[in-house]
């Protein structure tokens, strides 16, 4: 005969404490919030040297086509990058845009 046993109930995220109330986890600092992908491209564009594709693929970890197609997203959502070459390079920049 099979008897299947339950876990007693004070194994739950409240348990209680040797003094009769209930434990409760508090966060007492907040974790700093994660960049994303598409921030720390932007952060990489903002450079006054502008970041090239293999640049970007490294930070992101993407491929080339997938670099292009997030440079182009940001394109739509009003950013205005230029490709420039200097000396043999090929960057990516952020241009300046005047009001």
């Amino acid at each position: 005969m099979n008897v299947i046993r339950r876990k007693a109930a004070t194994t739950g995220k409240h348990s209680m404490s040797k003094t009769g109330k209930p434990k409760t986890k508090q966060r007492t600092t907040k974790a700093p919030k994660r960049q994303t992908k598409a921030e720390r491209i932007i952060a990489l564009l903002k450079r006054p040297q502008g970041a090239a594709i293999a640049e970007l693929q490294k930070v992101t970890g993407w491929q080339k086509h997938s670099v292009r197609g997030a440079l182009s997203r940001l394109r739509t959502h009003g950013f205005a990058i230029r490709l420039e070459a200097k000396e043999g390079r090929k960057a990516y920049r952020l241009a300046q845009v005047k009001a």
